[in-house]
């Protein structure tokens, strides 16, 4: 009697590196903020950024929004700088989005390089100057909640 069984692989560190982890901000839910940061997803290759806007109520109609070309996350600390790969959902100045309402919720991601895994604080500059800019200084992302994958579980581990 032939028994045919797949033993289960066992991933080398590299690759259990590799595989992104999601963190998402227990603070997210505060809708009394005019820009939150939703989640940070964080691999080798890049790091993912998404935000959550509302259009402020001093605007009849919402006004609008756009992000800087020259938008970058910069480790806490130092002067490195990881310049933005891709906007998602948002366009790039002097393009804008506009709104047809004042309170309208706006979801958008922004990408960067992969930052060293070391790094748990980060600025997000969209651009440091005078107006009216999305920036975040010291965001600590270290005790976010990280929900696993289905996937990311060991065989026999459930």
């Amino acid at each position: 009697m032939d028994t045919n069984i797949k033993k289960h692989q066992e991933e080398s560190i590299r690759e259990k590196q590799n595989r992104a982890v999601k963190l998402y901000n227990p603070s997210q839910p505060d809708i009394s903020k005019k820009l939150r940061i939703s989640s940070i997803e964080l691999t080798d290759g890049y790091t993912r950024i998404d935000f959550s806007y509302r259009s402020p109520d001093h605007y009849m109609n919402g006004g609008w929004i756009s992000m800087d070309a020259g938008c970058y996350i910069q480790p806490v600390g130092t002067e490195e700088r990881y310049g933005m790969i891709e906007a998602i959902g948002i366009p790039i100045a002097p393009k804008k989005h506009y709104f047809s309402r004042s309170g309208e919720f706006f979801t958008y991601t922004l990408v960067f390089p992969g930052l060293p895994k070391s790094v748990t604080k980060i600025n997000i500059i969209e651009k440091e100057a005078p107006g009216n800019f999305f920036n975040f200084y010291n965001l600590d992302y270290s005790r976010w909640m990280n929900i696993p994958h289905p996937m990311d579980v060991p065989v026999g581990k459930n």
